[in-house]
């Protein structure tokens, strides 16, 4: 009976493959790409026809950036989250790290005013074996790619480009500079694509810490495409660079808060790098932002996706760690207004606590609306909130207890799913 019922279905399978052969490539190519990717990837199990359309990368790429507006679910706006909960944790420069990591979320939601989830994401478990340090962070996203990087506070050298649409990563090979190699060395990673020759690529901007007066910064990059990291040598403007100092994206510019020298000042820059020239650059910070070893700058992108914005802060710091639950803590935001013009910089807002008990710890990222995603501390309890910067009002978006969180503009897509060497979980 099970021999009868196998002929059956091929037999099927051979009359729906011919049907589907019978339509024009052009014809089905158009259907296809209006769908989702969750979709998609049923329809790779359809026919080989299919299969081999779908994988094609001119069609991965098509999909993520279609000719015509389709009314589908690629156009939705979407914000990943990464947040932890857990014990003994601490504030290392910019980043949160928990030492005992009780419960770790990825999810997706919808950039409205809801919020309400889109999807929860599985982690590839296998990328967990050998972490050097609690946990991954987020580095970026880009095009529903995301990089995560196992890099604070502890030196270890496990970068992912992970793809949780399709349930498909690839771990980077190990960089060039090590503390084998080179000694100490603080070091900030970020990701983003080259359009020039649709690459997708993650850049590593080191300071090494060695005796020498002249303290050298090194680069460092790595292509999806070709597998491999490639060194830029020295940065030039010469700069120092914090350890996992954040990264922002823009205009296929890569961009870092650092702190430049000259013979009797210290002064502060956004390193740039663009992807597809492969050159180093600077964009000047806001004139009153003066050298503080107490500031706290973390990078980010503006809500139309066009510009940069920064988020300062001072902090108490002793040794290397920071404090950013004092009651006199405040935040500042800024956002410049017109890409690369220096006098275009504008604070939007400065935050103070609401209270003795109702802290601003930390800025995450701007949404759509052009509200301000924040994480809140309420008496000893860590909220998520979206403030709106016209009525300073903000709103709690029922996600708490979590003591570390980021955020990120998102978007499915298919990419790596034309590559050999990515993992499937």
């Amino acid at each position: 009976m099970d021999n009868i019922q196998d002929i059956t279905q091929a037999i099927h399978e051979l009359k729906f493959e011919a049907m589907a052969h019978s339509f024009p490539e052009e014809i089905i190519q158009n259907i296809l790409i209006r769908l989702s990717v969750k979709s998609l990837i049923k329809c790779t199990s359809v026919c080989k026809a299919w299969r081999s359309m779908i994988i094609n990368q001119s069609f991965i790429h098509a999909h993520l950036n279609p000719t015509v507006d389709f009314d589908n679910q690629n156009d939705i706006d979407l914000l990943l989250l990464h947040r932890i909960s857990g014990s003994n944790s601490l504030n290392y420069y910019q980043n949160t790290v928990i030492n005992k990591v009780k419960d770790e979320v990825h999810s997706v939601h919808h950039d409205n005013r809801a919020f309400d989830v889109y999807s929860k994401i599985e982690f590839p478990i296998s990328a967990k074996k050998n972490y050097g340090n609690s946990h991954l962070r987020v580095v970026g996203t880009c095009d529903g790619l995301i990089c995560l990087a196992d890099d604070v506070p502890s030196y270890a050298y496990n970068f992912i480009i992970w793809n949780p649409a399709i349930k498909k990563s690839v771990t980077l090979p190990r960089p060039g500079i090590t503390y084998q190699t080179h000694g100490g060395y603080d070091a900030s990673i970020g990701f983003g694509f080259d359009a020039s020759t649709n690459d997708y690529k993650v850049v590593r901007v080191v300071t090494l810490m060695d005796d020498d007066d002249e303290t050298p910064t090194l680069a460092e990059v790595y292509s999806l495409a070709t597998g491999t990291w490639t060194s830029l040598g020295c940065v030039s403007p010469a700069c120092l660079i914090d350890k996992a100092a954040s990264s922002a994206f823009v205009n296929g510019v890569l961009h870092w808060p650092v702190v430049c020298q000259t013979d009797v000042d210290f002064y502060y820059i956004i390193l740039t790098f663009d992807l597809g020239k492969e050159v180093f650059s600077q964009i000047p910070m806001p004139k009153i932002i003066q050298l503080d070893v107490n500031l706290g700058l973390q990078l980010s992108v503006s809500d139309d996706k066009k510009s940069i914005a920064l988020f300062m802060r001072p902090n108490n710091r002793e040794d290397f760690y920071v404090d950013y639950g004092r009651e006199d803590s405040v935040l500042d935001i800024w956002v410049m207004k017109e890409y690369g013009r220096e006098e275009s910089w504008t604070k939007l807002i400065t935050l103070n606590p609401q209270g003795p008990e109702t802290i601003f710890l930390s800025a995450l990222c701007f949404r759509k609306s052009g509200e301000l995603l924040l994480l809140l501390k309420e008496k000893e309890r860590q909220e998520l909130v979206s403030l709106d910067l016209v009525s300073e009002q903000f709103k709690l978006l029922g996600i708490s207890g979590y003591k570390y969180c980021t955020g990120h503009f998102y978007k499915e897509s298919l990419l790596l799913l034309d590559k050999s060497h990515a993992e499937s979980y």
